[in-house]
């Protein structure tokens, strides 16, 4: 029955579009205590849900009292970066070139949910939203192992993959988990322009280009802004450097080809709010808003001191949101524009008048 369970899940996720699956035997979450102890260090910044969720993470039984196997499955979506178009532009993370990896893994682990609903297997997952810790429960099927950049590394082979992991009612033979084959490899360490990694498999979000980029709401601290580049969502260097990254393969999934590789500084800055929320819909693009999004290209002008940009800027300077405005005095700075702001009296906007970092 083992076997016949496996055989069935495997074949079914596979007709669903998942590329990789690997099962784990169920259990307490592997490796939770880990990620308790990074929680209490702040390492992940202001992304307070973690903690919220952190008890639910702890064993997936609290949700499915009945489960017997972790299922961890993924989709690649490396695709070659379209040549740099250069100018002022700004460079985005392969994983938000196309659709929403949410939406489209997340329909597939519907449909597939329903399909084992169908022949009597309960089961409960999720992706990257869910009170689940994947990579864990990844690395203990054999998905991958985790790296010391703390992504999930399928070897000799690519790191460029979303994860999903689902839980079932249904007793499976468990797959081997794989070795660490990071050896003494530390490009990924060493590589990161913002020094983000404590350690190995130790990632500060305090300092992560990502982090800053799409889920915080504020300014970044002005010691790690030049050191974003052009950079305007999430950052692909920690992956780029890896050598299991060398020939990855693009998959056949045309909802992540790159749409929106690269994205222009001034278009991005002189389009409404408005439109720009409708503009990206469906597409990781939309996570960080209007608003941290201009933050995010005044940044990525600033760093390009190209004194073009100062007209878009000065758009950044009139923007009703604060942090725009905060965006677009350092950026003026960084090029030696003038800045022009008349009865302005927010306390994040003068501070940045104030600190004059004409670098």
């Amino acid at each position: 029955m083992t076997s016949d369970a496996r055989e069935t899940i495997e074949r079914l996720a596979r007709q669903r579009g998942f590329h990789a699956i690997r099962f784990a035997a169920i259990g307490p979450t592997p490796h939770y205590d880990a990620f308790q102890q990074w929680l209490l260090s702040g390492a992940h910044a202001d992304m307070s849900w973690l903690e919220q969720s952190s008890p639910e993470r702890a064993d997936p039984r609290s949700r499915l009292p009945t489960a017997r196997s972790a299922i961890a499955l993924s989709i690649e979506h490396h695709h070659h970066r379209p040549p740099d178009p250069g100018g002022r532009t700004g460079i985005v993370a392969r994983y938000a070139w196309g659709r929403d990896y949410h939406n489209l893994i997340g329909k597939r682990l519907k449909k597939l949910r329903e399909d084992l609903r169908v022949i009597g297997i309960q089961s409960w997952g999720g992706v990257d939203t869910a009170p689940i810790l994947e990579r864990p429960w990844a690395a203990a099927a054999g998905l991958g192992f985790t790296g010391k950049n703390t992504l999930q590394i399928w070897p000799a082979r690519t790191s460029w993959m979303f994860l999903a992991i689902l839980f079932v009612d249904a007793p499976t033979e468990p797959d081997p988990p794989l070795k660490d084959h990071c050896g003494r490899c530390t490009r990924c360490l060493t590589g990161c322009p913002t020094q983000a990694f404590v350690g190995p498999r130790h990632l500060d979000a305090r300092r992560c280009i990502s982090y800053w980029t799409i889920e915080a709401r504020g300014l970044a601290p002005r010691e790690l802004r030049s050191k974003f580049g052009r950079w305007i969502l999430g950052c692909d260097v920690c992956q780029e450097v890896c050598p299991h990254n060398t020939t990855p393969p693009d998959p056949e999934e045309d909802d992540l080809l790159p749409r929106h590789a690269w994205l222009d500084l001034d278009e991005i800055l002189a389009t409404a709010d408005d439109a720009l929320e409708q503009r990206f819909i469906g597409t990781p693009l939309r996570r960080p808003g209007a608003i941290g999004l201009k933050r995010n290209c005044l940044v990525a002008l600033g760093n390009l001191k190209d004194p073009g940009g100062e007209k878009s800027i000065e758009t950044g300077l009139i923007h009703p949101s604060p942090v725009v405005r905060s965006a677009a005095v350092w950026a003026a700075q960084q090029i030696g524009g003038s800045i022009a702001l008349s009865g302005e009296a927010d306390p994040s906007v003068l501070a940045e008048l104030t600190a004059n970092d004409c670098r």
